[in-house]
C-alpha cells in the first residue's frame, strides 16, 4: 500500500510536468484545446491529491510516502520527495487553486494563451516540487523552477509596468536564492549529502556540528532567502509591484501559494537544521514580523489601489505567520500554519473577486467604483464574506489562525502580542473602508 501511495504522491508531481508538455505540443491556432487542457491537467492533480489526504495517517508524525531515487552519482544527488502534515495541506492548496485560475483566466487571457497555460502547469509543478524535496538540492531546482514561469507570467500577460515588477521580483527572489545556494554547498561539503533526513540524522547524533558562528550564518542564508519569499519588512518592496502588474491568476498563486514557500522553508529547514540561531535571532525577527504586521497595514490603509491594498494586506497578514514560528510554542506553530492556508483562501480569493471587478470596469482605482452592490448583489455579497474573513471575523477561516498566533505568542512574550494585535484592529479599518467605498 505505502509504495502505492508513493506512486500516487509521484502522480502529484508528474500530471502537472506532462500536462506543462503537452500544452507546449498544442497548436497555437486552437486556444480552446490548451484551456481544456490545462483545466483536465490541474483537476487530475487536484484528485491526485486528494488521494494522498485520504490515505494520510494522522497518527503518525514525520514523512509519509517516501521516494528515494539515485539521480545523479556526485556528488550524491537523490530524488527525494515525501510528505508531511504541513506540506501535504500546502500541496492540496496548490492544486485546488491551480484549476480555479485555469477557469478565471478563461476568457481574460486572449493572446498567446498557449504559452500562458503552460506556464501555469509549469508552475504548479515548480511548487508542488518544492513542498515534496527531501534532497537539499532538489528543493533548490525546484525553488528556482518556479520562479521561471511567475516571471513570464507577469512580464508577458501583466499589466502597463510588467517589466519593471518582473525584473524586480527576479532579482529579489534570485538573490536570496544564491545566498541558500552557498550554504546548501557549504552542508554538503561538511555532511558530504544532499539528504535532508540524513542532515538532521548526523546532526541529532552529533555526527555533523557547527559552531556558534557557523551555524548563525547558515541560518542567515536560509533566512534571508525565505524571508524575501514570505515576504518581511524590509524585504518586500517587490511584492506590491509584482500583484499590481501580474494577471489575475498570476496574483492568486503569488499570494495564495508562492509566499508560502517561505514560511514553510522557515518552518521545514531553519528551525530543525539551525535551532540554537533560530533562538537567539528570535527576538529582532519577530520585532521585524510585527513592524511587518502595523507597517502594511497602515501602508494598505492608504492605496488608492484595490490590488495594491491586498498586496499590502499580505505583507500584515504573513507578519502573523513568522511571528507564531519564532514563538517556539504549540499554538504559535499551529496557529503559524492555520494562518499560512487560511491566508491563501481568504486572499485568493480577493484577488479573483478584484480580478473579475478589473475585467468589468477595467481598473483598479477605488475611486472608479462605487454602487457595486446594484448591479452585481452575489459578488458583492462574496466580497463582503471574503473581507470580513480577511479581518479575522470570528466563525471565518482567518480567526483561528489569527487567534493562535496570539494566543502561543501571548504565553513566551506578552507584549509582542499587544503590538501585533493593532494589525488586527487596522485590518479592520482598511478592509471595510475598500470594501464600502466599492
Amino acid at each position: 500500500m505505502n509504495s502505492a501511495l508513493s506512486v500516487q504522491m509521484l502522480s502529484v508531481l508528474v500530471v502537472p510536468l506532462i500536462g506543462f508538455l503537452a500544452a507546449l505540443c498544442v497548436p497555437r491556432r486552437r486556444p480552446e484545446n490548451s484551456r481544456a487542457l490545462a483545466l483536465t491537467m490541474s483537476l487530475l492533480a487536484f484528485l491526485d491529491s486528494l488521494q494522498l489526504v485520504a490515505h494520510f495517517d494522522r497518527g503518525q508524525g514525520g514523512e509519509q510516502f517516501p521516494i528515494d531515487i539515485p539521480w545523479i552519482g556526485s556528488p550524491d544527488i537523490h530524488f527525494a520527495t515525501s510528505v508531511n502534515g504541513v506540506s501535504l495541506w500546502l500541496i492540496v492548496l496548490s492544486t485546488f487553486l491551480t484549476p480555479l485560475c485555469v477557469l478565471i483566466s478563461w476568457r481574460s487571457i486572449q493572446s498567446r494563451v498557449k504559452e500562458f497555460y503552460a506556464f501555469l502547469l509549469l508552475l504548479e509543478f515548480g511548487l508542488i516540487g518544492v513542498f515534496l524535496a527531501q534532497d537539499l538540492f532538489l528543493f533548490y531546482v525546484f525553488w528556482e523552477i518556479s520562479l521561471v514561469p511567475m516571471y513570464f507570467l507577469i512580464g508577458i500577460w501583466g499589466h502597463d509596468r510588467r517589466i519593471y515588477a518582473a525584473v524586480k521580483f527576479f532579482l529579489f527572489t534570485m538573490a536570496g536564492s544564491v545566498l541558500m545556494l552557498t550554504a546548501i554547498i557549504y552542508l554538503y561539503n561538511q555532511a558530504h549529502t544532499f539528504s535532508y533526513a540524513r542532515i538532521l540524522e548526523m546532526l541529532s547524533r552529533g555526527d555533523l556540528s557547527f559552531t556558534s558562528g557557523e551555524q548563525m550564518l547558515l541560518f542567515l542564508a536560509f533566512f534571508v532567502a525565505f524571508a524575501i519569499k514570505v515576504p518581511i519588512f524590509p524585504l518586500h518592496t517587490w511584492l506590491p509591484d509584482a500583484h499590481v502588474e501580474a494577471p489575475t491568476a498570476g496574483s492568486i498563486m503569488l499570494a495564495s501559494v508562492m509566499l508560502k514557500m517561505g514560511t514553510y522553508g522557515i518552518y521545514h529547514f531553519c528551525l530543525p537544521m539551525f535551532p540554537g540561531a533560530a533562538r537567539s535571532c528570535a527576538p529582532w525577527i519577530a520585532v521585524l514580523a510585527i513592524v511587518g504586521i502595523i507597517y502594511g497595514a497602515l501602508v494598505a490603509m492608504v492605496q488608492p489601489n484595490m490590488k495594491k491594498l491586498v498586496a499590502y494586506s499580505s505583507v500584515s497578514h504573513l507578519g502573523f505567520v513568522v511571528l507564531g514560528i519564532f514563538s517556539f510554542t504549540q499554538m504559535g506553530l499551529d496557529g503559524a500554519v492555520y494562518q499560512m492556508l487560511n491566508h491563501g483562501i481568504s486572499t485568493g480569493a480577493l484577488f479573483a473577486i478584484v480580478g473579475l471587478l478589473y475585467e468589468r470596469r477595467h481598473s483598479l482605482a477605488i475611486e472608479d467604483f462605487g454602487g457595486v452592490a446594484t448591479v452585481a448583489p452575489w459578488l458583492s455579497t462574496a466580497f463582503l464574506i471574503t473581507t470580513l474573513a480577511s479581518i479575522g471575523l470570528p466563525m471565518l477561516n482567518n480567526f483561528v489562525g489569527e487567534f493562535l498566533v496570539l494566543q502561543g505568542t501571548a504565553l513566551e512574550h506578552y507584549q509582542w502580542t499587544i503590538y501585533a494585535s493593532i494589525g488586527v484592529i487596522l485590518s479592520a479599518c482598511y478592509m471595510l473602508w475598500m470594501y464600502q467605498r466599492v
